[in-house]
């Protein structure tokens, strides 16, 4: 049985959506309250067992690598103005025993090649990957139900969730079949973005996985799909036919942070779960919502 203890971070994209926000600046650092959107990835990946953090970038996104980097100056002077916790929290992004690679994906040629990239760094093992753009929340996270899942299954494990029937243009959609006494579902195929009516089903595969290496072969031999790039999911969707794919739940609640209004949510979601900020927070929305509703 191979444990899987190496995630990858496809975090190349431009960000075109939130311009000109992210013209200097990687989407992925983009702030929820003072943490940012990959950051999140990063710890469920770590509270799953996840010791080798592989991340897949281009242009312009040397500020990702900073971030998890250690900064000696900016600690030595949080402690010498005695700021004591703040300093632990900048060392502690990333905690001992862990490790971060980072390879460059040299054009932008779609998320199953920028999977690809990582191959070196990856090797003969089986690993994870995390769009950080989906942004997990909840006591349960989907990373360590992927790896608790993977033990016994040994093969592609994907989190999945239902969505409604106008989204499925937006995801890659699971043809499938039933699920077992252990919560595992059969992934029979996996259509991307499909239209409505071709859909096979309302379940939609979302930003994490686990792989076993063989998927590198596939995408190797892939030939460019949708949007004229190489697609992760159809890759899936050949070890699909093979029978080698299943789906679990997505156990907690999703945040599509590559869209606008979704990062809204999960700014306003996470501020009322912070113990911190819950009560001036809900007064501040209330108070907001009452001038609405008196057209102040």
């Amino acid at each position: 049985m191979t444990a899987v203890t190496k995630a990858v971070f496809p975090v190349a994209g431009l960000g075109t959506r939130f311009l000109p926000a992210t013209k200097a600046m990687p989407k992925e650092l983009l702030p929820i309250i003072d943490k940012p959107i990959v950051q999140f990835a990063v710890e469920e990946a770590i509270a799953a067992g996840i010791t080798e953090l592989i991340f897949v970038t281009g242009r312009n996104k040397r500020a990702v690598g900073d971030h998890f980097d250690a900064n000696l100056e900016l600690e030595s002077q949080l402690l010498a103005k005695g700021k004591t916790e703040l300093r632990d929290l900048v060392r502690n992004i990333v905690p001992e025993g862990v490790s971060c690679i980072f390879v460059r994906q040299p054009e932008p040629l779609g998320l199953g090649h920028a999977v690809l990239c990582a191959a070196p760094a990856v090797g003969n093992n089986p690993f994870a990957v995390l769009l950080a753009d989906d942004l997990m929340h909840g006591t349960d996270l989907p990373t360590s139900a992927l790896v608790a899942a993977f033990k016994d299954a040994q093969h592609t494990i994907l989190s999945v969730s239902e969505v409604p029937e106008i989204d499925v243009t937006k995801y890659g959609i699971l043809k499938h079949g039933a699920q077992d006494a252990s919560g595992l579902i059969t992934v029979q195929g996996l259509v991307e973005k499909p239209a409505v009516e071709e859909a096979p089903s309302r379940m939609a595969s979302f930003g994490r996985y686990i792989f076993t290496p063989e998927v590198f072969d596939l995408l190797r031999a892939l030939k460019p799909g949708s949007g004229a790039e190489i697609q992760l999911a159809d890759a899936i969707d050949q070890l699909a036919a093979q029978g080698k794919v299943s789906a679990i739940m997505n156990p907690s609640r999703r945040y599509d942070c590559g869209d606008k209004f979704g990062y809204l949510n999960a700014i306003v979601d996470l501020a009322l779960a912070n113990s911190d900020y819950r009560d001036w927070f809900s007064a501040l929305l209330r108070d907001r919502v009452a001038k609405l509703e008196r057209n102040e």
